[in-house]
């Protein structure tokens, strides 16, 4: 028996679109737009407008429904595509030029009863024919609405641009080609392969086949499969037609009835436009890594704490306790001398502590400004290089965009960091509470002052009496050369002194240990800077960058 190119096949042999329901469409559509937005300026401004320009599309073809299904028939000049529409619809309805393509609109033809009438105003479709319900298999096509383009590879401008609008808006594709024109550079590269990374559902038709040999055609049909199959369109269905030969459309009415009546083409179209869209964003992300921003930042801190002065303010906490522990703890008879000298603490300015419920406006009008040198060249590039590293780790693997923001996070340029820093270091408390021997050795001083205060003013009543020739006795210790009044000025300079020495010794351990816990507290402040400042922004931008790329992988999965 001979090949018959238009014999039909199983039904498994039809294109069978993949079902995509309305939740996935809006699930990659709410994607895409939330990648959109936290993408911002660091994703391409030219894909940006594309994606918008489809969600736009998404939203509009999914409020006009899917009860009709949209076919467009393209093809090349002298395919015969304008002929295999009239066939379909059983009429000469599209014109056919003998030398020259004249189809410059876009034209439809509609099966059923309803003409969808805001469709094809979407569509931009004003040549209308609605099939007259006597053309066989009308019910199976009920709902099809099938548009015959101009030539996609027409010299005219206006003609292309039409095709391309059209081709852009439709559910799927039926395209036409020829024996002569079917390895078209045309066909392949500036559609099929766009089409193909979409997944665009596709019907690709061998017209004309009755010019061939049954040999010719099955090699002509093999070839045309496996250029599709290189171009990536692996799950088109190849069939052959003729608008000549008896039963040349039948095929291609099977796979449209098939079509049809999954109600499911656009959904698919749409959910492949999104994924495609979502596929090209995808390169101007980076992968999501856990923890980019976390961990120890020692280098950040220590160079911001010598960047802020802390190491003066420690100096200044460590002068300030002993010079309180002199003032309270040595002789009564020169600690006032310690009145006379600057507080260390008070000469930077670092002396008042403002309410902790104050706002931080009202803390910083409270507090003002410290008087702490300012950050020298080598702390200031300590800083830069730390918040370098900081930037460069947050941001290894992303793309420039992103690693650019991560790195503008990380270096705060508006002179806010000093600022901050320097209030950081007024608002923490510098003084901690006075040890308690310091008021047992200032009643110990003070009692060794009165015995020696006593001593002598009884030395001195008796050097009175003794230059007015009047005898008085005076008490003594260890026989006759030892007086009591001497005994008691002695004794009480003696231990005034000594406990002074004592105090200065204590007073070198607790303000070392006032030291590191001014160190502590200041470094605790200056921490909560760096993270407020630096960390947290650039933990900002890093994880907007994650979520965009994870709404990209949901909208491209």
């Amino acid at each position: 028996m001979s090949w018959n190119p238009f014999a039909r096949g199983k039904r498994e042999e039809r294109p069978v679109v993949a079902p995509v329901s309305r939740e996935e469409v809006d699930g990659r559509a709410g994607a895409l737009q939330r990648a959109l937005t936290l993408g911002g300026a660091a994703l391409p401004a030219d894909d940006v407008a594309v994606a918008r320009k489809l969600l736009a599309r998404v939203a509009e073809r999914s409020r006009l429904g899917g009860d009709h299904t949209v076919v467009a028939l393209a093809g090349a000049t002298g395919s015969g595509k304008s002929s295999l529409f009239n066939l379909l619809v059983g009429e000469p309805v599209s014109r056919i030029g003998a030398r020259r393509p004249t189809t410059s609109r876009a034209s439809a033809a509609i099966w059923g009863e309803s003409v969808p009438g805001e469709l094809l105003d979407w569509l931009d479709i004003s040549a209308r024919h609605q099939v007259h319900p006597s053309m066989p298999r009308y019910a199976e096509l009920d709902g099809l609405v099938l548009l015959d383009l101009p030539d996609f590879d027409s010299r005219v401008r206006e003609h292309r641009a039409e095709a391309d609008r059209v081709l852009e808006m439709c559910d799927l594709f039926v395209w036409v080609t020829d024996p002569q024109k079917y390895a078209d550079a045309v066909l392949h590269e500036q559609y099929v392969r766009q089409l193909a990374v979409a997944k665009a559902t596709s019907v690709v038709v061998l017209n004309q086949v009755d010019r061939l040999t049954p040999e010719a055609a099955q090699s002509c049909l093999a070839d045309l499969t496996r250029l599709l199959e290189e171009d990536g369109l692996t799950d088109a269905v190849v069939l052959p037609t003729s608008t000549i030969a008896t039963g040349g459309g039948e095929l291609l009415i099977d796979a449209l009835a098939d079509l049809v009546q999954s109600k499911n083409a656009s959904d698919r179209r749409l959910a492949g436009d999104l994924r495609h869209q979502a596929q090209r964003l995808n390169s101007h992300v980076g992968s999501v890594r856990p923890q980019r921003v976390t961990g120890s930042n020692d280098e950040l801190v220590s160079a911001l704490a010598d960047s802020a002065g802390v190491n003066v303010a420690l100096d200044a906490v460590e002068r300030d306790y002993r010079v309180e522990a002199a003032r309270r703890t040595g002789w009564p008879f020169t600690r006032w001398t310690q009145n006379l000298k600057a507080k260390p603490l008070s000469r930077l300015g670092l002396d008042t502590q403002a309410e902790a419920n104050l706002s931080r406006a009202d803390r910083r009008i409270a507090l003002g400004k410290s008087s702490l040198p300012p950050a020298s060249p080598a702390a200031r590039a300590a800083v830069d290089l730390a918040t370098r590293r900081l930037g460069e780790r947050a941001s290894d693997g992303m793309p420039a965009p992103w690693a650019d923001e991560v790195r503008a996070a990380a270096t705060p340029r508006d002179g806010s960091m000093a600022d901050a820093l320097d209030q950081a270091v007024m608002r923490t408390p510098l003084r901690g509470r006075f040890p308690a021997w310091w008021g047992v050795a200032s009643v110990l001083q003070w009692i060794f002052a009165a015995v020696a205060l006593a001593g002598a003013v009884w030395l001195l009543v008796l050097f009175g009496f003794s230059m007015m020739q009047i005898h008085v006795g005076v008490p003594t210790l260890g026989g006759d050369w030892l007086p009591i009044p001497l005994v008691m000025l002695v004794v009480g300079l003696l231990l005034g002194f000594l406990l002074a020495l004592l105090a200065r010794s204590l007073a070198r351990a607790g303000a070392a240990r006032a030291r590191d816990d001014a160190r502590e507290r200041l470094y605790a402040a200056i921490t909560e800077v760096a993270q407020e400042r630096i960390v947290a922004p650039v933990a900002a931008v890093v994880t907007r960058h994650d979520d965009t790329a994870k709404a990209l992988a949901q909208a491209s999965e």
